[in-house]
Parts: C-alpha cells; structure tokens; sequence
C-alpha cells in the first residue's frame, strides 16, 4: 500500500505539472489587448511595453514559468495583475473558499445519499414503475445540455418553491438551489452505477444459494448485495468530485455566489494570469486528489484487491 501510494503521489504530481504548465502557456497565446481592457487605445506603444514588463510577460516564456513554479515552493501564489492589482492572490481566493467547500461538500453529500438509495430502489423494482421512472430521470440528466436544465431549475424552482434567484449568504434558503443544482448529474451518476452492481449481484449464484437457505429479501439485501455493491461503487467517487468541480465553475457563475467556480471565469475573461494559474492549481489538485481517493477506498472495501500489484503492472 505504501508503495502504491508513494508511486501515485508521484504521477499525480506529473499530471499537475502537465496541467498547469499546459494552461499557463495557454495564457501567454492570448492576444495582448485583453491585458489592458478599454484602455488599450488610449495608451501608447511604449506605455503598453512598461505595463506588459511590469506584468513579466515580456520575459522569456521558461523563465516567466520558473518564477511561477519557484513562487509555489515558497508558498507564494503571485499577485493579481488586472483583478485586485498588486494583491496577493491568496489573499483574493481566501474568502471565496468556504463558499465553494461548503457547496462542493454538500452536493458529494446530496448526491451520495440520494443517488445511493435512488439505485438500490431502482435494482430492488427492476422493469417496474420506479425503474422506468428513475432511469428517464437518469437519461434527461445525461443527455440534456448542463445550462438547459440548470437554467430551467433555476427559473422555475424559484418560482415552484418560492426560493430566492440568486445566492445570498444572509439567507439560508438561498443556498438550496446551487447546491441542488450541483448535486444532479452527481444523482444520476450514482444511481445508475448503483442499479447496475446491485443488479449482477441479484444475479450470481450465492444469491441463489442464500435464497434457498430462506434468508429473508432484507437480509440477503444488506449482508450481501449492497455490502458488495458498495465495493465498485467508490470508483464513482472521482468523477462525482470532479463533476462537482466542473459544475461549481457554471453554477456559481449561474448564482452569483462569491466561490472559487465564478472567480475563474472572471479572472479568465480578465486574462489575470497570476489568478488563472493558481485557480487552476487548486481545481486541479482537488480532481487528482478524488482519484487518488477512488483508489485507496477501493482497497480498503475490499481486501482483495491488492494495490502495490496493480501499480506494479
């Protein structure tokens, strides 16, 4: 285990370098207007020249990422160059993050506890009503466009429930639709996968054998089919988290809620590198991390599943 472990720290770590550096250098391949906003008309040649060589644009490209990189070993994200200017980007993030925890921890929540029991009451009516119904509730989420149906439970879930529009963090009531709105795809996702394991375990023979001991329904349920359903099902888990990640970057933006999600699309639009690379840093490593996670659980649900052989395939 601690072999596998120290071996996929290492590769997720690869995968951040990769990541980062790929949208850093995106970043600079943008056109240079975006730096100056309204103002880059009424600016002249050599006044657009000192502003792009205060930013450290105008460096070679390795030595601008050299800096960055060194900065995150210090613990120094950089400072905002068009946001907040001369603010230190951590300083900018810190209030939004409990907004997008708290969201992001809701919505695993949400999804876990309803997708969870939504797939055991699809597998335990399987080709019934419920079934059927769950299942093209399952098909819309998947097939529909995410701003479709974000867009329609936003306008009329406020008006249906009389909940508030947008985000408000004085009231309470304001925070049930965003969070609501993260947790559906997470919902589908987990009921599905739920439905499926359940139904191949109904199928395999020591079921049968349990049956013609006369273990009662229940029983057999929850000694054996969800205890062994439950096993695959922490495979989800990454996707669930990084579902999440990419719904907030929408969602928040959808509901003005001051998080992590809409801070990225502003400072993108903004071309605020320093903001971009360290947002995208964060969203990154909460994405490997879930799947670092994914792995470990399955080890720990199920003994029989040995790590250190898998990753020395």
């Amino acid at each position: 285990m601690l072999k596998y472990s120290i071996k996929r720290v290492a590769q997720s770590l690869v995968t951040l370098l990769i990541v980062v550096t790929a949208v850093f250098l995106l970043m600079r391949l943008l056109p240079i207007e975006g730096y100056f906003g309204d103002h880059y008309d009424k600016l002249t040649a050599s006044q657009r020249e000192a502003i792009l060589r205060k930013m450290g644009l105008l460096d070679p490209w390795y030595a601008q990422i050299g800096r960055f990189y060194a900065g995150i070993l210090r613990g120094d994200l950089g400072t905002s160059t068009i946001y907040r200017v001369d603010v230190p980007v951590l300083q900018v993030i810190g209030p939004r993050v409990p907004y997008s925890m708290w969201f992001g921890i809701s919505s695993v929540v949400i999804s876990l506890t309803l997708g969870l029991e939504m797939g055991v009451h699809m597998a335990r009516h399987k080709d019934r009503f419920w079934d059927k119904t769950w299942t093209a509730y399952v098909v819309l989420v998947s097939a529909v466009p995410l701003a479709v149906y974000l867009l329609f439970l936003q306008l009329y879930g406020s008006n249906l429930f009389k909940l508030p529009l947008l985000f408000d963090k004085h009231r309470f009531s304001s925070w049930i639709l965003p969070a609501l709105s993260m947790s559906l795809g997470g919902i589908a996702g987990y009921a599905m996968w739920m439905r499926r394991y359940m139904v191949d375990e109904l199928n395999k023979d020591y079921i049968k054998l349990a049956k013609a001991k006369g273990l009662s329904e229940s029983a057999i349920m929850v000694r054996h089919v969800m205890r062994n359903a439950y096993v695959p099902m922490a495979q989800y888990l990454p996707a669930s988290i990084l579902m999440t990640v990419s719904g907030s970057i929408y969602i928040e933006s959808l509901y003005s809620i001051p998080g992590m999600g809409g801070l990225l699309v502003d400072v993108i639009q903004r071309q605020d590198n320093p903001m971009v690379q360290a947002l995208v840093l964060i969203f990154s490593s909460v994405g490997i991390i879930g799947l670092f996670l994914g792995d470990l659980l399955m080890a720990l649900f199920d003994p029989r599943i040995k790590l250190s052989k898998a990753g020395s395939r």
